[in-house]
């Protein structure tokens, strides 16, 4: 699984609302200064739940303070009612939605960004030194390469193959997509620890969460035996199963909240594979130490 592979794929997200970055744009006036930004996060949302994982395995509890939301959104199209101020004070008359996640400036009560690829960036460029290196030196264009694949190969293959709107070609052919994105990755993982070798990266929390999505969400709406051959990856649900015993990472899996918001959101048709539980997340999660915001 090369580099040049793993950026083969076009990337589905929306574009964000905010894009502003930290010590990027002298202009912008946001300067790295500590506890002047602020993280709003709900961690049942994927691209939440990979900030905060990746905010605490950077050290970052007293330098970006987290304001914890939600599981379930409370407004329209997923919005937090609590972020309306900060959205409504970021951009005249905004008519969009506010949703998380969300960088903000204290200094002004702004937002600086809700795109969370350069909000890890930033805090792991300004705010990391002297911690783990989730940006190793010339890995850039790989860890690029594997946020498409999970959004592509994993994320958007298991949506279109569980649609109940789509016909059993349709299906058949996303599903061979997603399994032949896990055979790649379960070759990787046969033969190191990680995904760029024998350290962690912030790969590993892309293609972490993707795993917690594909198995407590998409599964819901696949077959059985779809499940089944998911599940038949003993190395990269052993990888899963690791990582979910690290505090940066099972402390932060909200596990209830994942379910109520998918079931609150999904009006797809459930399948005999949602009683086909990959992994038992919850054995592997180390004792937490605060309550997760409901």
């Amino acid at each position: 699984m090369s580099a040049h592979a793993l950026t083969a794929l076009p990337s589905a997200q929306p574009v964000p609302a905010f894009r502003g970055r930290i010590g990027c744009d002298a202009r912008s006036g946001h300067y790295a200064v500590p506890r002047r930004y602020r993280l709003h996060l709900s961690l049942s949302c994927p691209s939440c739940l990979r900030i905060a994982i990746a905010h605490s395995l950077l050290g970052l509890e007293d330098v970006c303070p987290v304001t914890p939301l939600p599981a379930v959104p409370d407004g329209p199209g997923g919005e937090h009612s609590a972020l309306r101020p900060l959205y409504e004070a970021s951009a005249h008359r905004y008519a969009g939605a506010a949703v998380a996640p969300v960088l903000s400036d204290d200094w002004s009560g702004r937002i600086v960004s809700t795109h969370a690829p350069d909000i890890v960036r930033d805090l792991a460029r300004h705010f990391g030194t002297g911690r783990p290196a989730l940006y190793p030196q010339g890995a850039e264009a790989e860890i690029e390469g594997v946020q498409r694949l999970c959004e592509q190969g994993i994320d958007a293959a298991a949506q279109r193959a569980g649609r109940a709107d789509a016909d059993a070609e349709e299906r058949d052919v996303a599903l061979t997509s997603l399994l032949t994105t896990l055979r790649s990755l379960e070759g990787r993982l046969a033969r190191q620890e990680y995904l760029l070798g024998d350290r962690l990266t912030v790969a590993d929390v892309e293609l972490w969460v993707s795993l917690v999505q594909l198995d407590t969400v998409h599964r819901w709406h696949l077959d059985a035996a779809a499940v089944h051959r998911l599940a038949d990856h003993p190395h990269l649900w052993a990888y899963a199963r690791r990582l979910a015993a690290h505090p940066a990472f099972g402390a932060h899996l909200d596990l209830d909240g994942i379910a109520r918001r998918h079931h609150a959101n999904c009006r797809g048709l459930e399948a005999a594979g949602a009683a086909v539980q990959i992994l038992d997340w919850a054995a592997h999660i180390p004792n937490r130490t605060a309550t997760q915001p409901s």
